[in-house]
């Protein structure tokens, strides 16, 4: 009898999943809040259903997840709970791709009892940098080594050809996410000492690699990487760190706009009020004369900087109405980068990850392992970051129907039984983490 997925959401990932289960024999029923939506991805497909749902339709969710054999949640991560708590009552296993949240960790006992696995993570990052950080780390422990120091880096960017614009950045995932990702605070380890970076420093504390085939890029830390320690299995580290990778100039305008508080939540009045008086009142200009030396100056950045570069070209000097009441710059901000950096339909997006470890052995020796990602988007089809983020998930939904994952409770993919199955059937579809062994310690970050 073929096996039922239940897919909660039509969003930007939503596609390469959907034809994954629908191409390996699986029902499928996509829900959206837009019809149309769903159907477009289901395509006519005769074991694929699109249905009309909405979040606070709880009656209809409960249905939903009774009648198939495992749901998957691509909605936004405050709902992957809810979905959570019908799938424990109908005892049927649930997939995300997105960080375990604290009430979904409550649920690890509740989901045991009804023997289902709650799993979650098992995107690009989090998932694909879970899962490859694991085989190596349990590579190196088999043969007896310590972990010394850790690095995981990712970025998902515009393929270099499509990096056009003064940011070098398009987007082709929730673009309030990627700007919201720049207000975080960071911490990781170094050394043995914690360095805490509070959101004002977080595009300071940048290093640059030279990723192949690619280029230059630099990077910057990413949310808490101490946590890590545990959650990867090396007390032994004394460095771990997780950073994300843009290209040159993203950093140094990210930063200025920290500085302008252009990415602020805080609500004020802007009724009436141009770009430019809005820049205005931030940097305390007397008048919009000269606005873009002004904030030059304020900012102490040369005229030609890419950053005021940058702002320039977003608008933010224009001299043009915003049309806004009540609002937060960060809204502003995000919106004008929205309508001026979106990813063409033309255009490829790429993924990057790279991993550096360095591995300590018993009689001393050292090595450098490097483990590498470099992923395109096809035209018109597919973009990188939906096939990375949604085909893990995919494989994970398909190999628990299989009943080839038979783990219980709430999981994240950081053991053999998940990651290894999961790696191995990504490869076939051609993403790929390139592992090198035995590099010199001058490689090292």
């Amino acid at each position: 009898m073929m096996k039922k997925a239940l897919v909660l959401g039509a969003g930007m990932v939503a596609r390469p999943m959907v034809h994954h289960l629908l191409d390996n024999g699986i029902q499928v029923t996509l829900t959206s809040l837009v019809k149309s939506q769903a159907e477009e991805m289901i395509k006519g497909r005769e074991n694929g259903k699109a249905i009309l749902w909405s979040v606070d339709d709880e009656e209809t969710l409960d249905k939903l997840v009774y009648g198939h054999d495992i749901a998957v949640s691509l909605l936004p991560y405050a709902y992957h709970s809810m979905v959570a708590k019908y799938c424990i009552k109908h005892k049927k296993p649930l997939v995300t791709a997105s960080y375990v949240q604290p009430k979904m960790r409550e649920l690890d006992e509740e989901a045991k009892k009804a023997g289902i696995i709650l799993l979650n993570e098992i995107g690009l990052d989090p998932g694909i940098d879970h899962m490859s950080a694991m085989r190596v780390i349990d590579t190196v422990h088999n043969k007896g080594g310590k972990i010394k120091e850790f690095y995981s880096l990712c970025g998902a960017l515009p393929a270099p050809e499509a990096a056009t614009n003064l940011f070098k950045y398009k987007f082709s995932w929730s673009p309030k996410g990627v700007v919201m990702a720049g207000n975080n605070d960071a911490q990781y380890l170094k050394h043995g000492k914690i360095v805490k970076l509070p959101t004002e420093k977080l595009f300071r504390d940048t290093f640059e690699i030279d990723f192949p085939k690619v280029g230059p890029l630099v990077v910057y830390p990413n949310r808490d990487s101490v946590p890590y320690k545990d959650i990867y299995g090396i007390p032994e580290a004394n460095t771990i760190f997780r950073g994300t990778m843009r290209y040159r100039g993203w950093c140094e305008i990210l930063d200025a706009f920290k500085i302008l508080t252009l990415t602020s939540y805080e609500k004020q009045d802007l009724t009436g009020m141009t770009y430019a008086d809005m820049i205005v009142k931030i940097i305390s200009a007397d008048n919009k004369n000269d606005i873009k030396q002004k904030t030059a100056d304020y900012l102490k950045l040369d005229l030609d900087s890419v950053a005021i570069n940058a702002i320039e070209w977003l608008g933010l000097f224009d001299d043009k109405p915003m049309n806004r009441k009540i609002d937060s710059a960060f809204e502003i901000t995000s919106d004008l980068m929205i309508a001026k950096m979106q990813l063409g339909g033309d255009e490829r997006d790429m993924c990057v990850m790279q991993h550096v470890f360095l591995a300590e052995y018993a009689d001393g020796k050292q090595e450098v392992i490097k483990s590498r990602l470099l992923d395109f988007g096809t035209l018109n089809t597919n973009t990188s970051i939906a096939r990375t983020v949604a085909l893990p998930a995919a494989v994970a939904v398909r190999m628990i129907l299989e009943g080839k994952i038979t783990e219980t409770g709430v999981h994240i993919p950081v053991i053999p039984g998940i990651y290894n199955p999961v790696l191995n059937a990504l490869e076939e579809m051609n993403i790929k983490m390139i592992e090198e062994y035995g590099l010199p310690v001058s490689e090292n970050i």
